[in-house]
């Protein structure tokens, strides 16, 4: 009878252990789409769009990232340790700069914290990082003024991080993903070698219209890629490409249907709308917490 009865408590703590567990699991990291992630509804669209524009627009003008996070708790883990695994999943900052600043705010838990990059934490050192938090941004979040405490927490931050000598940002355009931006730009020259080379070779002829779209792409792919040797190599392969492209017959606009419209089909490399991403940013767990 006393077996049966512990059998049916373990059974019993089994079950409840299991609906428990669940409950206790781990907060995701949300998907980074954009520079301020609000998962509670706190703020309005105008005054998400007002913050986005500001950090995308001091991104532009220094290189750094800053990104806001806005979620109800991040229970059962401290809001330390929730946010460095933000941190890790989303990589804000410049690869090898490190110079990526992340405020978490779990509204429910009253709890905030900015993270701070490797490459920031002489600009933005614990002791300033726990002034910005508790002389900065809880005054206004005690009076529930989440958005102008956000709003007066990231000016903060950029007025600090405007002092750090840091490397100039790339222009518009080139990616910070080399990976990706080197292979676009490869596709994107040969179409462009095909058309050319085509175009030239008929009026020039095949050699001389080679030499001059190897010429013209060398310097494009220098101008764009900022490497010499990258540089040559494009030429002498847009030569050899226009050489062949001549000598096949597969000129546009000879009834091969090239000059109908064909590489005009409305796709783009990278597509509309490409969102916001880190840029391979490293974290080391300064910053600082607080509460209002």
């Amino acid at each position: 009878m006393l077996a049966r009865r512990l059998g049916l408590i373990a059974a019993g703590a089994i079950f409840l252990l299991a609906g428990v567990a669940p409950a206790m699991a781990d907060v995701a990291v949300p998907p980074l789409k954009a520079r301020v992630t609000d998962l509670t509804g706190t703020l309005t669209a105008p005054q998400t769009q007002t913050l986005e524009a500001g950090l995308r627009d001091f991104e532009r003008s220094k290189g750094s990232q800053i990104a806001v996070l806005i979620l109800p708790t991040t229970q059962p883990e401290t809001i330390e340790q929730y946010s460095i695994r933000v941190a890790e999943a989303w990589k804000i900052g410049r690869s090898r700069i490190d110079d990526g600043v992340i405020l978490i705010v779990a509204k429910s838990d009253r709890k905030l914290r900015i993270e701070v990059g490797l490459g920031l934490e002489g600009a933005i050192p614990d002791a300033v990082a726990k002034r910005v938090v508790s002389d900065v941004i809880s005054p206004y979040f005690r009076t529930g003024d989440f958005y102008g405490g956000i709003a007066a927490g990231t000016d903060a931050l950029m007025k600090l991080i405007e002092g750090e000598p840091l490397p100039v940002p790339k222009p518009q355009g080139v990616s910070e993903r080399s990976g990706e931006g080197y292979f676009e730009l490869f596709v994107i020259l040969l179409f462009g070698v095909i058309f050319l080379g085509g175009v030239l070779a008929r009026s020039l002829g095949r050699l001389v219209g080679a030499a001059v779209t190897g010429g013209i792409v060398g310097f494009l792919a220098w101008v764009v890629v900022g490497a010499l040797a990258g540089a040559i190599f494009m030429a002498v392969f847009a030569f050899i490409v226009s050489l062949i492209v001549s000598a096949s017959g597969l000129s546009p606009g000879r009834g091969n249907g090239w000059s109908s419209g064909g590489w005009s089909s409305g796709g783009g490399f990278g597509g509309g709308g490409g969102g916001f991403s880190g840029g391979g940013g490293g974290f080391s767990g300064g910053g600082a917490s607080g509460s209002w």
